[in-house]
């Protein structure tokens, strides 16, 4: 099969306008995720709204293509992308801006939820472990899966719910799964997906995936054991520099 990696990058941001151009061990963050997943994927673009962006990615000798200002999630500026790039792709790989240690093992993860036809969009998990704080960090969307491996449900909810038991001890009851926000999917599922309606669960938990769900997109969840550190504010910049010094 042909993959395509799209990194959507945009330079405004509330908690931190222009992340993508912030230095990072002497690398722009953008350039960083770029060559990453270049390791992993032969066509990388990176499909931003600002031409600071554009011209940055183009100095340092990659793909890059400008999109509209005016998407409101990373999957329309891929659809757009993809869209004005030319060639064939049987999946689009869909790579977080601001994930500069991302490992190629995730990115392989995802792709290979493919190999299985019935797959029409692919994401990642991660056991959370023993840490019932993490788990119930609303910012830390969890995802309930079926024995085969599909997503059932995304929440920033403890989910499920453990009856009967104190919540502390939740953790050792249940392997909560943490949902790794890299995605891929069909190139015609990507189409159509980014023609859908905002839906009422995506609006309830402000969740994109659960727009799909929602309307029987089937969702495979590919299990990886290695924690991503996404950049998405300058405090995080700090940790991320601090962490590459040891």
């Amino acid at each position: 099969m042909k993959y395509i990696a799209i990194i959507p990058a945009r330079y405004a941001s509330t908690r931190f306008p222009g992340k993508p151009l912030a230095i990072l061990g002497g690398q722009s963050v953008i350039s960083r995720v770029y060559k990453r997943v270049s390791e992993c994927i032969d066509t990388v673009y990176v499909a931003t709204d600002d031409d600071r962006i554009y011209q940055h990615v183009t100095d340092f000798g990659g793909k890059v293509v400008m999109t509209s200002p005016n998407h409101k999630s990373g999957t329309d500026r891929i659809e757009e992308a993809v869209t004005k790039i030319s060639g064939d792709w049987d999946v689009v790989v869909n790579i977080q801006g601001d994930e500069p240690f991302i490992h190629d093992s995730q990115i392989k993860t995802v792709c290979e939820c493919f190999n299985d036809p019935t797959t029409q969009i692919a994401t990642l998990g991660k056991p959370f472990g023993n840490d019932i704080d993490a788990i119930s960090n609303p910012n830390s969307p969890k995802i309930v899966v079926s024995d085969d491996v599909f997503a059932m449900y995304f929440s920033r909810s403890v989910i499920p719910y453990i009856r009967g038991k104190e919540q502390e001890l939740w953790a050792g009851c249940y392997p909560f799964l943490k949902h790794i926000g890299l995605y891929a999917y069909r190139r015609n599922v990507l189409s159509e997906i980014t023609r859908l309606p905002q839906s009422s669960l995506e609006i309830a938990e402000s969740l994109e995936q659960l727009r799909w769900l929602q309307n029987g997109y089937r969702i495979r969840v590919g299990i990886t054991d290695i924690e991503t550190v996404g950049i998405d504010t300058p405090e995080d910049l700090q940790r991320a520099e601090a962490a590459l010094a040891l």
